[in-house]
């Protein structure tokens, strides 16, 4: 293989930044694709107006992602263990007190990124060759050429290729992209039933001048089956002076307006601490089911539902198309590590690599 072969990827999430670094890093011409006005994929730091980092889409990772951590090793990023000393509360019901307890000092505790998730994007973003990246690019077409493969895009847009990696979630590349020729029917049926990961999921933010909750002996951590919370956890920076909270919210509040969803939120939590969670600067949520992260509804009857599947590690159009997102990783499938992995381990398959990481 000469430098001269050319590789699009389709999607600029974390798997696909993550192999255009490593092709790139191999001297190989690449060109990504990506259909949103920006990068990340499930990845998503917003500022709070005191600039707290403030995670909408993918936060934690632990020592059981040795590919991700290596990674951030490389890209010569830092880490800090998540927060959870002091009092953790659990709501049965909304007419009973929650319950108190302690988390025990984790063995492998979750980490997060100093300045964000988002900070993972960026350097891989930087790392790359300037005009790699096309956004606002949607990808409806891929046909094979006697020459190679050429990619259509919505605004009528062609770009011609020697191979083809896609790294946007498979239920919606099966959905959303025209392949010519077509794709063995087995393979389009395992398609549009690959559970995509974080899909459907409903996720806040909140900024505060001050960690009121540390002050009063609590960890920030909540567990509910009573208030629209479902989760939260502490989401104070690591220098330790912007502080905030994240979490999920439940699915049946994706019927509700978003000023609903704060009002509900704050309610809860007000009810919970005290007149001090009233006291917010930034309140953001976001509901995880546009055009960019799924196609229409999807019926899931398991958990991580065809992720892996032996089908998506296989190659295509002779040996010119290839899939990699996360949820085709056969370790960890729709997690940041699985995007990690899929990326390292198509970069060998595609194009006879050896090991990156």
């Amino acid at each position: 293989m000469g430098v001269k072969e050319t590789v699009t990827i389709v999607g600029a999430g974390l798997s696909g930044l993550t192999l255009a670094y490593i092709l790139s890093e191999r001297h190989i011409s690449v060109k990504i694709l990506e259909a949103s006005n920006r990068l990340g994929g499930r990845i998503q730091t917003v500022k709070g107006v005191n600039e707290t980092p403030l995670e909408l889409g993918a936060t934690w990772f632990s020592e059981m992602h040795p590919n991700l951590l290596a990674l951030i090793k490389k890209l010569e990023l830092k880490i800090y263990p998540q927060f959870s000393h002091g009092v953790s509360l659990f709501q049965t019901k909304s007419f009973e007190p929650p319950q108190k307890f302690f988390v025990p000092e984790a063995e492998l505790p979750s980490y997060r990124l100093v300045g964000g998730t988002q900070m993972l994007i960026d350097t891989l973003g930087k790392k790359i060759p300037d005009n790699t990246i096309m956004l606002n690019a949607k990808v409806t077409a891929i046909k094979e050429t006697k020459k190679g493969i050429v990619l259509e895009t919505s605004d009528g847009q062609t770009c011609e290729s020697d191979k083809v990696i896609v790294c946007i979630p498979p239920q919606l590349a099966g959905n959303q992209i025209t392949f010519l020729p077509e794709l063995p029917v087995s393979l389009s049926k395992v398609l549009s039933n690959v559970q995509t990961w974080m899909a459907g999921a409903v996720k806040f933010v909140l900024e505060y001048e001050q960690p009121f909750w540390r002050s009063e002996g609590f960890s920030g951590m909540l567990y509910s089956h009573a208030g629209i919370i479902t989760e939260m956890y502490d989401h104070t920076n690591f220098e330790k002076n912007k502080f905030g909270f994240t979490g999920f919210l439940n699915n049946g509040s994706t019927s509700f307006s978003q000023q609903v969803r704060k009002d509900l939120v704050i309610r809860q939590l007000s009810e919970l601490f005290g007149e001090m969670a009233l006291d917010y600067t930034t309140y953001i949520d976001k509901i995880w089911t546009d055009e960019y992260i799924m196609a229409g509804h999807q019926v899931v009857q398991r958990p991580h539902q065809n992720n892996g599947h032996p089908l998506l590690q296989k190659s295509y159009m002779g040996g010119k198309l290839f899939f990699a997102a996360t949820e085709t990783a056969t370790q960890c499938p729709g997690y940041m590590e699985g995007a990690v992995c899929s990326a390292t381990k198509t970069a060998q398959t595609a194009c006879n690599l050896p090991q990156f990481l």
